[in-house]
C-alpha cells in the first residue's frame, strides 16, 4: 500500500496516509473560504485508522454549520497552517480531512474528480471535474445560510 507524507508550513506538525484518499474534491463552501483564507478548500478524506500522527502540537478549534454539524479543525501551535478536520456526520465521521496543500511533493498527487459549494464559487475559478453541485448532495441546512458566518458554536 502506497504511503504519502505531509505537514504544515514550520514542519513541526508531520503525518502519514496510506492508501487512496477515500474522496478528494474543491470546496467552494464559506466554511472553507474562510478557513483556509482563500477562494477554496482542497479536501482530502483518509479514513482515520489510515492516517497516522507523526509530530506537532495542534490547537482545535470548533464551530457549527447551519446544517447543525460541528467541525473540529486543528492547526499547528507554532505556525498557524490548518492541517486536519474532522466532521460530526455520515459520512465524514469516519474520515480524517486534510487540507490538500499539505501533502509532501509530488503535491496534489490525488484525483480531484469533484468540487461542492459551486453557488459561491468565485468568478475567477475555474476547473474540470467529473461532478460538480451547487451545494453538497447530503447538504440538509437546519437554518438559512447567514451573510456573516461564526465560528462560534
Amino acid at each position: 500500500m502506497q504511503t504519502h507524507e505531509g505537514g504544515c508550513l514550520c514542519g513541526e506538525v508531520r503525518f502519514r496516509v496510506e492508501g487512496e484518499p477515500e474522496r478528494a474534491a474543491i470546496c467552494h463552501c464559506r466554511y472553507c473560504q474562510l478557513r483556509t483564507g482563500s477562494a477554496f478548500g482542497v479536501s482530502v478524506y483518509v479514513p482515520l485508522d489510515r492516517v497516522t500522527r507523526l509530530s506537532g502540537d495542534l490547537q482545535e478549534f470548533s464551530f457549527r454549520s447551519e446544517s447543525g454539524n460541528t467541525w473540529l479543525i486543528e492547526r499547528c501551535s507554532s505556525c498557524g497552517t490548518g492541517v486536519y478536520w474532522t466532521i460530526d456526520a455520515e459520512p465524514w465521521a469516519s474520515l480524517q480531512g486534510i487540507s490538500g496543500g499539505c501533502f509532501d511533493p509530488p503535491s496534489f498527487w490525488y484525483p480531484i474528480r469533484r468540487e461542492v459549494f459551486a453557488r459561491t464559487r468565485a468568478d475567477f475559478c475555474s476547473i474540470e471535474v467529473n461532478e460538480s453541485h451547487d451545494t453538497h448532495p447530503a447538504h440538509a441546512p437546519l437554518e438559512p445560510d447567514r451573510g456573516r458566518l461564526s465560528w462560534k458554536a
